[in-house]
């Protein structure tokens, strides 16, 4: 049976960075949890757009500082708000401070509201997965050699560094979010450690895996190698329904497994996860 990885995500939005960092460090003492994440946007979604919302990498950087066994990353970094190489150094730098915890998240970019309202340019989707794809092979490049160049459709490097590198050779894990078919999945499937299902129903899952592993045939890669992940909010008031959901996905195939925690954080929440969910799934 394959081993089963439960991590949290705090959603850095509506929220403080005292209670991000309460729950953080509650869940970085129970050994039951190995992978804390936060998302990467730059206002509140699916939520009033006038709340606090922080930057996520900023913060992942404090709150790597503030933790000491827990894996930690954005789930996922969107890649259209960064250069693949800024975004390169942050994660070695983040990787440094965690003295290599660190996840590189990696996915397309999305939201529509934070593109045009920063004036950032939001490609068509055929696009912004190409560029994902580039900026994959960019920051894999960049941890691995001295110079880099690179001379791609979208993004051109020339004897470029990325120094220093991350703690964990010889790069951090890849995970990449998203479920588009021909393309994300294509790429996922070059690329990803682990691959993360953001939410939807089990048959959906199970039908996305099959085409990420028909991609791994056509690359003639072992599709084992790729970890399936899956994010399941949490239900405060009734966990036997988050033991339920996070069941069928183990049951399809799921690993890595993520309970997406809502602000405000119940006192008590993460010792209560590891009691009464993690140890009812099997």
């Amino acid at each position: 049976m394959a081993t089963l990885r439960f991590g949290i995500k705090t959603a850095p939005q509506n929220t403080n960075y005292a209670d991000i960092v309460r729950v953080w460090r509650e869940a970085d003492a129970l050994p039951v949890f190995e992978h804390a994440w936060l998302f990467d946007h730059f206002a509140p979604i699916f939520s009033d757009l006038d709340g606090p919302c922080y930057e996520g990498f900023t913060l992942l950087a404090a709150l790597a500082a503030q933790t000491s066994r827990i894996r930690v990353g954005l789930m996922v970094a969107g890649n259209t708000y960064r250069h693949p190489a800024v975004l390169a150094h942050m994660g070695a730098t983040i990787d440094v401070i965690a003295n290599g915890r660190f996840d590189m998240g990696l996915g397309a970019g999305w939201n529509e509201y934070e593109h045009t309202s920063m004036g950032l340019p939001l490609y068509a989707p055929g696009e912004r997965i190409r560029r994902l794809g580039e900026a994959c092979e960019i920051i894999k490049r960049l941890y691995t050699q001295h110079l880099t160049d690179f001379a791609g459709r979208y993004y051109q490097l020339k004897e470029a560094r990325c120094e220093p590198k991350p703690v964990q050779q010889p790069y951090p894990p890849f995970v990449i979010g998203g479920g588009g078919e021909q393309l994300t999945l294509r790429i996922a499937a070059q690329y990803a450690d682990v691959w993360n299902f953001a939410g939807g129903p089990v048959d959906t899952f199970k039908h996305k895996v099959t085409v990420l592993h028909e991609h791994c045939a056509a690359i003639g890669r072992d599709p084992g190698a790729i970890a399936l992940s899956v994010q399941i909010p949490v239900n405060y008031e009734n966990l036997a329904e988050t033991v339920q959901m996070l069941q069928g996905y183990v049951d399809a195939g799921a690993t890595h497994l993520i309970l997406n925690l809502r602000y405000p954080y119940p006192a008590g929440i993460v010792a209560r996860l590891a009691e009464e969910v993690v140890p009812n799934i099997t």
